[in-house]
């Protein structure tokens, strides 16, 4: 039988699920070890007092071999984690060090047992060679200031050490300014009652202080590995490829990011997009390209993962997706569903659309209008503006989405990309972006808005890009995905398990730091096609570090940063709209204005001489736990119905009419505040 070309035959280092041994875990808690031992019997032992030809060595050798030691054993510490990761280099340094460990315990008073213990992790190396084949990762020069922290908190745990076991004189604070000074090869304050315990003391600190300055600035100072990026070769093929096949996939194009790299199958049919987040090889959506050539593409994937001991990963795979990652060896894990809605089945009319049809409404008549372009319609003035309010609006200092957003927003290269935008009275409100899904498809992307504008502001744009989708030729929108969207709709059910019910009250409390609940019950709205999405992952003890490298790849879990400083007395002000940017009016496009037709297009003669100003409705919400929300029956898995929140917002707009109700005479009237709606849209960042 003959094989095809985009089937290769599995090469033998190729391991997934169970196939690899835990001997290179074992092998670095035996050199951890053994490097805690070489650390602890340097500084709590003399160096001379183990054999009488011991005290033939000079003092000077002795303890610059204690001092030599104590840094070799914190080093073998340090490599454990790469050893465990099967990495060559690690192997090599680990090799070299235990080497020197044993020649040192010689030196340092001939120190037979810890030498003999020493021997244990070189002997094993060199005997398990053949399991340490990963290359590098890419180098970046982070890694000096972990490796700088780590090795400035170890200097101080072990300096205190060693002036305890010294019997140093003085308080607390006298040891650390001791320490302190000893490396950097200065005599401290601290005195010792026998001979030779102070030179030992400023021997090893001398020792630990060049082996702090020298690691991380060999590590800073390093030719560093350029970061993986989508290069231009590559984003022309895999546009070609989405021309072909970008309809199967909605996130098809979020591939084009700039952030991942790119491997190609043998023919050139098929691709998977990727980036290495924390040692593991994270790939989002379905392979690019032709389902046939999918193994083409994905074994290449397994074996560069295996050849740099990395955690292959996936995440937002389509069932198609989940079923070639499955017979390759990976497990497959359901995360959640993807909203979308068919334009020409949606509509605005009935009991279910109650809620969304109130919202919109309720922004007509406040003076919004929506205006819906290509990115190729736009001049870079526009697309400039566009840039900079997305920038401004975004919640968080960091740009979040990996598997399922472009990270750019009216970019020059996303010609295909549709901008809805709202304005009132000419100034831009708020924004949304979706990228192309084939060629009758749109996929959403970034939802930004004002904080002060009017509530329901999202839920208009979404509702002006369906009316108008048979003017862009769309007949599918995909709103977004929402997080374990089952669990959360089967456990508010009648009937529930008591763990279904557990689970959803532990998303429900994930979700005030997590948008799950938010994003679900917003796409619920719309009344949409659940279609599932997945996470693959190669075994159950790996899954613990693809969540976290996945975390990580969505900005979720960034880097602190320090806060910035404010003045006392000085509350932050909204950002100020900058000269040309997001005052621009909206031109010959489709417009969405209070008593205007859907699809017909504004022109100056119809367009209101004067709007009205804007006042803030604020609508109560049921609390977030142990009711119906927004409409949804717990029954009915998530399609909006007469539930709490349709009767919550039919009581405002009653309490709305009775306060323009004149009042009693009899009764004192009460001056009301006006505050700016509050921003309660799920996608605010």
């Amino acid at each position: 039988m003959t094989r095809r070309k985009d089937e290769a035959a599995p090469p033998a280092t190729t391991t997934i699920a169970g196939g690899r041994l835990p001997v290179p875990a074992l092998i670095a808690t035996l050199t951890a070890l053994v490097g805690l031992i070489d650390v602890i019997t340097a500084i709590s032992h003399r160096p001379t007092g183990w054999t009488w030809l011991g005290r033939l060595i000079p003092g000077m050798v002795t303890q610059t071999a204690t001092g030599t030691s104590v840094g070799a054993g914190l080093l073998l510490i340090g490599l454990a984690h790469g050893l465990r990761r099967r990495k060559q280099r690690a192997w090599r340094a680990a090799l070299a060090l235990s080497g020197a460990a044993v020649l040192l315990d010689l030196a340092r008073g001939l120190a037979v047992v810890p030498a003999a213990i020493d021997l244990v992790p070189f002997a094993v190396l060199i005997a398990t060679r053949r399991r340490f084949p990963a290359a590098g990762d890419p180098r970046t020069r982070w890694r000096a200031l972990g490796a700088l922290a780590a090795l400035a908190a170890a200097d101080l745990t072990v300096g205190l050490a060693l002036i305890h076991f010294r019997h140093g004189s003085g308080g607390l604070g006298a040891h650390v300014e001791h320490v302190l000074a000893g490396l950097a090869g200065i005599t401290g304050p601290v005195r010792f009652g026998r001979d030779g315990d102070g030179d030992l003391v400023g021997a090893v600190l001398l020792a630990l202080g060049a082996l702090t300055v020298g690691i991380p600035g060999y590590l800073a100072l390093r030719p560093a590995t350029p970061v993986a990026a989508l290069t231009a070769a590559d984003g022309t093929r895999l546009r070609a490829l989405l021309t072909r096949h970008g309809g199967r996939d909605s996130l098809g194009y979020v591939a084009l990011r700039r952030d991942r790299s790119v491997l190609w199958s043998p023919s050139g049919k098929a691709a998977i997009s990727y980036r290495v987040v924390g040692g593991v090889a994270l790939a989002a959506g379905d392979p690019i390209g032709d389902p046939e050539a999918w193994p083409g593409a994905i074994r290449p994937f397994l074996d560069l993962a295996a050849a740099h001991a990395w955690v292959p990963a996936v995440l937002g795979c389509g069932p198609d997706g989940g079923r070639a990652y499955q017979r390759v060896g990976l497990r497959v894990l359901e995360l959640g569903d993807e909203a979308v809605v068919r334009t020409a089945a949606f509509s605005l009319d009935g009991r279910a659309m109650r809620g969304v049809r109130q919202a919109v409404a309720r922004v007509e008549r406040a003076g919004y209008t929506a205006r819906i372009d290509r990115v190729a319609d736009l001049d870079p003035a526009e697309r400039a503006a566009l840039a900079d309010r997305a920038s401004a609006w975004r919640s968080c200092g960091t740009e979040r989405g990996f598997s399922m957003a472009l990270g750019r927003v009216g970019a020059p290269e996303d010609p295909d990309s549709v901008v809805v935008r709202a304005f009132e009275d000419g100034r831009l409100r708020g924004l949304l972006t979706f990228l192309p899904w084939g060629s009758d498809g749109l996929s959403l992307d970034a939802m930004r808005r004002d904080r002060t504008a009017g509530n329901g502001l999202t839920e208009f744009l979404v509702v002006a890009l369906l009316r108008e989708a048979h003017r862009l030729g769309v007949t599918r929108v995909s709103l977004n995905f929402a997080a374990f969207r089952a669990t959360l709709a089967r456990g508010e059910r009648l009937g529930a398990t008591p763990a279904l019910r557990l689970t959803r009250r532990l998303l429900l409390t994930a979700s005030r730091w997590f948008q799950i609940e938010s994003i679900y019950r917003f796409n619920a709205k719309f009344d949409p096609d659940w279609q599932p999405r997945y996470g693959c992952y190669p075994t159950t003890r790996d899954l613990p570090r693809v969540m976290l490298a996945a975390l990580r790849a969505e900005a979720l879990l960034t880097r602190p940063s320090l806060p910035q400083p404010s003045l006392p007395g000085r509350r932050p002000q909204p950002p100020r709209t900058p000269s040309g940017l997001g005052s621009e009016q909206p031109g010959p496009a489709y417009i969405a204005s209070e008593g205007g037709l859907p699809g017909t297009r504004a022109s100056a003669g119809n367009a209101p001489a004067e709007q009205p100003p804007v006042t803030s409705e604020r609508v109560v919400l049921p609390t977030r736990t142990g009711r119906r929300r927004e409409g949804l029956h717990p029954a009915d898995g998530g399609h909006f119905g007469e539930g709490l929140r349709s009767r919550e917002i039919q009581q405002a707009d009653d309490r709305s009419s009775r306060d323009s109700t004149p009042h009693s005479p009899h009764r004192a009237a009460r001056p009301r505040r006006r505050r700016a709606a509050p921003d309660r849209s799920p996608f605010s960042t």
